[in-house]
């Protein structure tokens, strides 16, 4: 009995052992999976923080020259220095004719030293070239510029060649490789040749786009890449990007990393790559099943419309319309109008019937000096603009112009609808991006391009008999993403690309199956040593960072918003309210109920003490730059935009504009500022600004004088 008492009592021991064990793994279990899902949580929020930020200064960037090609198309100059000005600023300078162009960036005449030390490249390029100009980048040394202006004249010709669609085959090699965006980060492309191997014949690789701008090395990969291309250039292939654009690259760093590298010849490099990037081809097709696009596609992708497109033509994809439409209209109306009219055989002969000499109105009565006067300066007015007209004719054959260009004979080929449609094609597949949803809509959050969902890429597919697409354009956490019933791939190649541990980057092999096979990375070695907690710490830091200098950029406009809600002047608002505020002044579409606990730090009976809030945001900002508050803010606000402007005042990219160029500018902006400046105010505060009296002014006076002007409204 004693016996079988005791086997019992162990029995239940041991079962209630059991049961606390069971126990303890189930809580266990839940409060690890209530820790990752709240690290979910936080890495999501944080990655929205990341994006719509990015987006909303991209949106800013179209809206800035939104705004120049308003300033073109309503701007009347009152002299010939501000003609002259306008057009070296928005339209002369952006292209040159072939033979110009070569004389321009002539490498032939340029000695390389015998203290030369780097790689130096010999034409046609070998192999061996290609793995010492690696080595060369990776000891962080530089191409002589006459190697760069050379490269890029090969590649150039090379360009010319190709056809907008490229077309490969995985008949003639096992695989293709596809990378996205590299965003100058050289360290990801050697990694990648690394993992993968180097270009061959039998290594196939598309490189999607976005090879510049935000890294500091976009210069080194371009290099990389051309260089490959003209080794082997049945098996390396490159797609034209959103950011092989000279207007995008003012204002996210590559055209500053260009003259910092080669500060002597930095403005013929641009110009060189400027011209090379328009003649990137736009899509690739492989075994003509799969798509490969930048972006993405509308509802009005059309590739048998793509292939026929003047790619070159656009040298700035942002640069959509060279006017409204309805001046358009009206002034092709007028020249066809005009070109019917019988003109005096001597006459043709001097000049084109599509542009007549204009005929000068009636000259007034000299009693009346303000009338005869501006009679005067109409009629030199409309001479100039003829003879303006005349030249941009009979150059119009071979100039490789923008949107923003005058209008040509090439425009008046057929319908002026046609060139509007095939800007539209090329700023779609460069720029859009896909949605979970039914249709196809404007892409506001980016600012261009559209939103596409799967019956539109159904639509293509099935138009065209492929079987899916690949494009790039956006960052995924993973590296790469499926949508669209995985009939949309997303490859993106950079990684650590917002913060070091944000994002994996990524490439896809396709065999003659077509099967995707990705193979993902992390460049940075420090992201290897970090724990997945750390890592989203180190992530989110960053993005509030970023969140909180976005909201003290907007500090007069939440002041506003919260005001509207504080009817009695109380000085506090409830945080619902201030969820709603922020949202309706910043416009990020972000979850503030969800990040307040890490933005707003104290509250008083859950009432939120704005302005005090507010003050704690400028202490920060304040912390590290010693400047206004009121002033700090709208810097903040500014800078981009600010520094966009002045590099594209900075014809040479000296980092130097004349006073005669500020004057222009700030003549021609004080308008659309509210600002109003007299000749002599502009000229006073030019020589206020110029603190260091060499006759020039930097970019540093350049916000200077912004924060004065601002300061004295």
């Amino acid at each position: 009995m004693g016996s079988g008492s005791s086997v019992n009592v162990n029995y239940k021991y041991s079962l209630q052992k059991s049961e606390n064990a069971f126990k303890a793994a189930v809580l266990i279990q839940r409060w690890y999976r209530r820790h990752v899902a709240r690290l979910e949580m936080r890495r999501r929020c944080t990655w929205r923080i990341f994006q719509s930020i990015e987006y909303a200064c991209e949106q800013d960037q179209i809206k800035l020259h939104n705004f120049f090609s308003y300033l073109v198309d309503h701007f009347t100059p009152s002299s010939s220095k501000e003609r002259d000005f306008i057009s070296r600023m928005f339209i002369s300078g952006e292209s040159f004719k072939e033979a110009e162009l070569e004389k321009y960036c002539d490498y032939e005449s340029m000695e390389v030293p015998d203290s030369y030390t780097g790689p130096r490249l010999s034409f046609p390029l070998l192999p061996d070239q290609a793995t010492a100009l690696l080595e060369a980048f990776k000891q962080k040394q530089q191409l002589h510029p006459r190697y760069v202006l050379n490269l890029l004249h090969e590649t150039r010709k090379h360009l010319k060649q190709l056809p907008n669609i490229s077309h490969v085959s995985t008949c003639y090699s096992e695989e293709v490789t596809v990378c996205g965006d590299l965003h100058g980060q050289l360290d990801d492309l050697f990694l990648i040749f690394y993992k993968n191997g180097l270009p061959s014949p039998s290594k196939s690789y598309v490189f999607n786009g976005d090879f510049v701008d935000r890294g500091k090395q976009s210069l080194e990969i371009l290099i990389i890449l051309f260089t490959f291309l003209l080794i082997y250039p049945n098996e390396v292939h490159l797609n034209r990007g959103n950011h092989e654009d000279h207007m995008v690259n003012l204002r996210y760093g590559f055209t500053k990393e260009v003259m910092q590298k080669y500060k002597v010849h930095g403005k013929k490099i641009l110009k060189m790559i400027q011209n090379v990037f328009c003649w990137l081809p736009l899509a690739t097709l492989i075994d003509q099943k799969v798509l490969i696009i930048h972006g993405g596609i509308s509802d009005t992708t059309d590739l048998d419309v793509l292939e026929k497109i003047q790619r070159n033509k656009f040298i700035s994809v942002l640069r959509g319309k060279k006017r409204k439409d309805s001046n358009r209209n009206v002034e092709i109306q007028e020249i066809n109008r005009e070109s019917k009219t019988e003109a005096d055989p001597a006459e043709k002969e001097a000049a084109p019937s599509l542009f007549p000499q204009p005929r000068p109105a009636p000259a007034p009565s000299m009693s009346n000096r303000q009338e005869f006067s501006r009679w005067v300066r109409q009629t030199v007015q409309e001479q100039i603009e003829w003879c303006r007209r005349l030249v941009d004719i009979s150059e119009s054959e071979e100039e490789e112009l923008t949107y923003s260009s005058v209008v040509s004979l090439t425009d008046l080929d057929g319908p002026c609808r046609t060139r509007e449609e095939d800007w539209k094609q090329v700023l779609d597949i460069l720029w859009s991006d896909p949605m979970p949803q039914e249709g196809c809509r404007a892409n506001t959050v980016r600012g261009g391009g559209c939103y596409f969902g799967p019956d539109v890429t159904q639509k293509i597919l099935e138009k065209h008999n492929l079987q899916f697409l690949i494009r790039s354009h956006e960052c995924k956490q993973e590296g790469y993403e499926f949508c669209h019933s995985r009939k949309v791939l997303t490859i993106f190649s950079a990684s650590n690309y917002y913060e070091i541990g944000s994002n994996r980057g990524a490439y896809v092999k396709l065999g003659p199956d077509l099967v995707p096979h990705f193979v993902q990375y992390q460049a940075n070695k420090t992201a290897h040593t970090l724990t997945m907690t750390q890592r989203i710490s180190r992530v989110e830091e960053s993005a509030f960072r970023a969140l909180r200098e976005k909201l003290f950029a907007h500090t007069s406009a939440l002041i506003s918003a919260f005001k509207a809600y504080d009817k009695d002047n109380t000085g506090r608002i409830t945080l619902s309210n201030w969820a709603t505020a922020v949202e309706s002044v910043l416009r990020l579409g972000l979850p503030w109920r969800m990040l307040r606990p890490q933005l707003v730090r104290s509250t008083v009976d859950g009432m939120l003490e704005y302005k005090s809030w507010l003050d704690d945001l400028a202490m920060e900002q304040r912390s590290q730059e010693h400047i206004q508050s009121s002033l700090l803010e709208v810097i903040y606000r500014n800078r981009s935009n600010l520094e966009t402007i002045f590099r594209i005042i900075d014809r040479d990219h000296s980092g130097l504009i004349s006073f005669e160029e500020f004057h222009q500018t700030w003549k021609l902006f004080s308008s659309h500022m509210n600002i109003e400046l007299t000749d002599d105010g502009i000229n006073d505060l030019v020589r206020s600004i110029d603190f260091n009296k060499d006759g020039n002014i930097d970019f540093n006076e350049f916000l200077e004088a912004f924060r004065l002007v601002k300061q004295s409204q």
